[in-house]
């Protein structure tokens, strides 16, 4: 029996590899795609916004609000990064005026619009800050029990890419952070450990440059030069593709392998301050409150990628064709 598509909603800060996750959740059959909400996170909220407009553009996007919502943290002071995405955010490619328009609606209201008129089948998926999730969580209570599950990029069991503790969109808004962990939804957590795993060799990105359609060289282009600037930073030979793991697993979730865990967010901390704090080996006898992500399997995980980007050859695009 055919499986009936994931509803998500994708709020993200596009980010390079945020735009890989908007290749496979508006193009893959499995992925019904509700909603593109933006949040400040990887540069500020006038230039994530502008982006998702682009490549909603690129993608040949229609009939699916885009939105933009929180413009900072709910506590802390802005942090960007635009040593890792450059100062639009989304360097590297070219693009024409957008064809796709904001919604009026700002997204924190937008979320609770589509949760409260759902019938609980709705997923969240975020792959930047949980600034946007959190609000409309505050904003409105009775949207957490609508949720069907929240699959987010951000964290860490183990090194942190924004301090050595923290990883950047739990970092970028702790507090936001700590209301989705104790939300008690259900929650997969794709932290660095399992992302770090997908790493673009030169290898990867000449498969996808050969599939030769206006999408695949949109894919090329972002991932020049986000390895450029990954391997100024941290030394990588082929940057980690982040943000698409989420999608990935809702659309085949034997992809990676996850573990039970009591993750806390880490508020008070010096040093800290940010970090996921993951109970691996059950310490605190605390109740799991997220499934972490551990293992990729990463010549699948390619698979999908190639496969889905090779559905744009059939995919009417418009706005392809960058200017």
């Amino acid at each position: 029996m055919t499986k009936k598509p994931v509803k998500i909603i994708l709020d993200m800060d596009p980010g390079h590899d945020d735009a890989v996750a908007m290749m496979l959740a508006w193009a893959h059959p499995r992925i019904d795609l509700q909603a593109i909400t933006v949040v400040a996170g990887n540069q500020t909220l006038e230039k994530t916004a502008r982006n998702a407009l682009n490549v909603a553009t690129a993608l040949g996007v229609t009939g699916v609000p885009v939105a933009a919502g929180m413009s900072g943290p709910m506590v802390r002071r802005q942090v960007i990064a635009d040593d890792i995405h450059g100062i639009t955010g989304l360097d590297g490619p070219s693009f024409g005026e957008p064809t796709v328009s904001l919604d009026s609606r700002h997204a924190v209201q937008l979320i609770i619009e589509i949760l409260m008129s759902s019938s609980g089948d709705v997923t969240l998926v975020p792959t930047g800050p949980l600034s946007n999730i959190a609000m409309a969580m505050r904003l409105e209570p009775r949207i957490i029990e609508k949720i069907e599950r929240i699959v987010l990029m951000g964290g860490s069991y183990q090194l942190g890419n924004i301090t050595p503790a923290a990883e950047f969109n739990i970092f970028a808004d702790p507090e936001a952070a700590h209301v989705v962990f104790s939300s008690g939804r259900p929650l997969v957590m794709m932290g660095l450990d399992l992302t770090r795993q997908a790493k673009v060799f030169p290898p990867v990105l000449e498969r996808m440059r050969e599939i030769d359609n206006p999408v695949s060289q949109l894919f090329v282009e972002l991932i020049e030069f986000f390895a450029k600037t990954q391997k100024e930073v941290f030394g990588w030979e082929g940057p980690p593709l982040h943000d698409p793991t989420t999608v990935a697993w809702l659309i085949e979730p034997t992809l990676i392998k996850t573990k039970p865990m009591a993750v806390e967010v880490e508020l008070r901390g010096e040093h800290t301050y940010g970090r996921t704090c993951c109970d691996y080996f059950g310490m605190t006898r605390k109740a799991p409150n997220a499934e972490v992500a551990l293992e990729l399997d990463v010549e699948r995980f390619w698979d999908l990628i190639h496969d889905t980007l090779k559905l744009y050859d059939d995919l009417p695009c418009p706005g392809c064709n960058p200017a």
